[in-house]
């Protein structure tokens, strides 16, 4: 049983130093992506090249992500998770390059999109081992009985990287510009780097070190599909992000439908996370494990009525609470979701276990991307997000009909 105490996780130095390595991971990699999606859509005006973007950091994502979760069960983590870090800084760096205007003055247009495609691309397979390798560090900085309070503050360590990193980026680029906001992500990476060399290298929990790729990877996929809890959150998730992906369309939204420039956009790209990590935030106070299948089918639902708002908006401050109202309701679904994960995996299989999850969740925001640029493209910029939010209540609905089990979910049941 985890402790009461809201604080007990920040007793541990090394989890205080995980924290700042995640923190530091996720400001610098959504402040690049803000950047990214701002200067393609600056140099090409056109809705599908933001879902492009999705799709070329999806691909590699999802293509190595089973590979990756057997890899990362394999390794020593702390050591892993520097490499994925100094390939990262050679991402940024690329995209710095390319970013640079004399750089830009050697390419066509679209000769620059491809480039900048190639590097989100490679920063797609770093992606893959990232996620699966943070979950499991997780794991060996803290002790078990501090389990449930720790995941609290990781997400809420996320949170704020995902606030500050699109404000931050929104700001740079009104006063630095795209090229020195660059600069930034690079600085905030190597950070990360300089953290994590002070944790400790961690024992290999897996006791089927050497044991041959197919049979790894399918006994992870089996643990998912027959832990029903497991299955039924992250499928329920996945599919409400994918068609309610508006986020992606927020430099059209900014730029061309509320005309707020850069500085908006950096305000309504934070809002969703504000909301998430005021939620999660208060959830270390008043946690969800009473009645959680309820209350993830009915934080969905809110979030697809807020998406649905957001698209009829044409007023920013409507909008703006619209987004921040989707991060509310989906800082409850993170924290089932992740409650049901720290419950549910062994400590031998958490590598693969987190890369399934991650072909479910978290690939589904880049697809979510490309839906919803693809729809745009097809119905419209205002269209698509209202399609989207609205199939969103659909599927809520007929999985609250159709699946008992998720329906009548319990996490306080599962604390043993």
């Amino acid at each position: 049983m985890s402790s009461k105490n809201p604080y007990a996780a920040l007793k541990h130095r090394e989890f205080n130093y995980f924290l700042l390595i995640r923190f530091a991971l996720v400001f610098a990699w959504s402040m690049q992506f803000i950047i990214i999606e701002w200067e393609v859509y600056s140099l090409t005006k056109d809705p599908l090249s933001l879902g492009l973007i999705g799709l070329m950091e999806v691909l590699p994502a999802l293509s190595l992500a089973l590979y990756a979760g057997h890899i990362v069960d394999q390794k020593e983590k702390r050591g892993l998770l520097a490499k994925c870090i100094v390939a990262f800084i050679s991402v940024s760096l690329g995209l710095f390059i390319v970013t640079n205007p004399k750089i830009q003055a050697l390419f066509s247009n679209q000769g620059l999109i491809w480039l900048i495609y190639f590097f989100v691309f490679a920063g797609g397979i770093i992606r893959a081992f990232v996620g699966p390798t943070i979950f499991t560090l997780f794991a060996q900085v803290i002790p078990k009985s501090d389990y449930a309070n720790a995941a609290t503050w990781s997400s809420s360590a996320w949170q704020i990287g995902s606030v500050l990193g699109p404000t931050v980026a929104g700001f740079s680029i009104l006063w630095m510009g795209v090229n020195l906001s660059m600069l930034l992500v690079l600085l905030f990476a190597l950070i990360s780097l300089v953290f994590l060399f002070k944790i400790k290298k961690k024992a290999i929990l897996n006791p089927k070190v050497g044991e041959p790729v197919i049979q790894s990877l399918s006994e992870g996929i089996k643990f998912v599909f027959k832990t029903k809890e497991i299955l039924g959150a992250i499928t329920l998730d996945m599919v409400a992000v994918l068609f309610g992906g508006a986020i992606a369309l927020l430099p059209i939204f900014a730029q061309d439908i509320l005309q707020v420039g850069p500085k908006g956009f950096g305000i309504l790209r934070a809002a969703p996370s504000v909301g998430s990590f005021i939620t999660i935030l208060t959830v270390a106070y008043f946690p969800l494990t009473r009645n959680a299948g309820i209350k993830l089918l009915g934080a969905i639902f809110g979030f697809g009525l807020s998406i649905i708002l957001f698209g009829v908006s044409t007023v920013f401050w409507i909008s703006l609470i619209a987004l921040f109202l989707s991060g509310v309701f989906d800082g409850v679904s993170v924290v089932i979701r992740q409650t049901i994960l720290q419950l549910k995996t062994p400590d031998e299989m958490r590598g693969r276990v987190a890369s399934v999850n991650s072909m479910f969740v978290g690939s589904s925001n880049e697809l979510g991307a490309l839906e919803s640029g693809v729809a745009a493209k097809l119905l419209g910029t205002v269209r698509s997000v209202i399609f989207g939010g609205s199939m969103t209540l659909l599927i809520v609905i007929i999985t609250t009909l159709t699946s008992p089990k998720l329906r009548n979910l319990d996490l306080f049941d599962e604390k043993k």
